[in-house]
């Protein structure tokens, strides 16, 4: 990791114009991903984490497809704007695709039914570490990314055009490039209103 953890999180930010320049090897690449996967947290030591990493001409693929399904659901006079959008993600290097494996959701629901409201719960929170760990060490090796939800409209798409398991939920999408251009600037709420400390 090139940033200490503390610049990471600072640097964390959503970059829309990516670029694909090559940064770390598509091997680093995998080594990053399955390193999250690997540690990530999750309720039970459940590990229902799915990931695809689609680089080159696969990730390429994934926004040409949501174009094509999006090009039909918004109307003609308003497409311009989300076409932008999208060729700005397929002009990046790569794509992580994050998914909650339901059939080990379901098994720990039957296992332990009293907690079994909780389990989905458990399994999106585990999801959104595995999330920010990625994101937050792309951002160390010096990469721009952000979070996407086409889901569930490219659902389909995703599980035939790289064999899915029905049972693998799609959560997000993360496209990832060289950053292009700086992330609009942040403005946060006054820390006194959101964290209460006693002593």
């Amino acid at each position: 990791m090139n940033k200490d953890l503390y610049q990471a999180i600072i640097d964390r930010r959503s970059f829309y114009e990516l670029g694909k320049e090559k940064i770390l090897s598509d091997e680093e690449l995998a080594k990053l991903v399955r390193h999250a996967v690997k540690y990530a947290p999750s309720a039970f030591n459940s590990q229902s984490a799915r990931v695809l990493l689609l680089l080159g001409n696969e990730h390429d693929k994934l926004w040409t497809y949501t174009k094509d399904i999006l090009r039909e659901i918004v109307p003609a006079d308003r497409f311009s704007p989300t076409e932008a959008k999208l060729d700005a993600f397929r002009g990046g290097y790569g794509t992580v695709l994050y998914f909650e494996d339901q059939t080990i959701v379901k098994s720990l629901q039957e296992k332990f039914p009293l907690y079994q409201e909780n389990f989905p719960v458990w399994s999106l929170q585990s999801s959104g570490m595995l999330q920010y760990i990625v994101w937050t060490t792309l951002v160390s090796e010096g990469y721009g990314a952000s979070l996407q939800h086409y889901n569930p409209l490219i659902d389909e798409k995703v599980k035939k055009a790289w064999n899915i398991p029905d049972d693998w939920k799609l959560l997000s999408q993360m496209p990832f490039g060289k950053p292009l251009a700086n992330p609009d600037q942040k403005t946060f709420l006054p820390l006194e209103d959101r964290i209460k400390i006693f002593k």
